[in-house]
């Protein structure tokens, strides 16, 4: 003879409220924690091709400024920064972008017509048509960017970590 247990109303009530009580705070628990931690855990890449719009925007033999702004996504905080680059046409099919921040101290350089180089208003550094060092303190020349052409239209290959 097997012996049944004996529950009582009182008893089934809470096990039954305690079991529906647990579902629910599952169902509502782990998209919450997933929300939550999604940020922290989300990978975002630096690197993208950048537009920079018709290679026709940009005459022969003269650089020509082009910004852009990038958001980065840290976990929780988002972060706006602005890019400047110089677009230099020598000719028909050659094109250079260089970076507009002086590998000195990181202030941005301009571009002086009269003299044909990049001067940074920091320090007096001068930089040549190419980028490369042509007096002052800077290290390293400007930073060349990769470039493609793609359907008329001149893209830059930007990798900020």
């Amino acid at each position: 003879m097997t012996k049944t247990p004996n529950i009582s109303r009182n008893d089934f009530v809470k096990g039954v409220v305690g079991l529906l009580g647990g579902v629910m705070g599952a169902l509502v628990g782990v998209p919450a924690i997933g929300y939550i931690l999604a940020p922290a855990l989300r990978k975002s890449s630096a690197e993208a091709w950048i537009p920079l719009g018709p290679l026709t925007n940009y005459p022969v033999g003269a650089p020509v400024l082009f910004n852009f702004t990038r958001s980065k996504v840290n976990g929780w905080e988002k972060s706006t920064n602005s890019y400047g680059v110089f677009v230099f046409r020598k000719n028909e099919s050659e094109t250079v972008v260089l970076s507009n921040v002086c590998t000195h101290l990181s202030c941005r350089v301009n571009w002086n017509e009269v003299a044909q180089e990049y001067i940074c208003p920091c320090h007096d550094a001068k930089f040549n048509s190419d980028g490369q060092v042509v007096s002052g303190p800077p290290p390293r020349p400007l930073e060349v960017y990769e470039s493609k052409l793609e359907d008329g239209n001149l893209f830059i290959h930007f990798v900020k970590g």
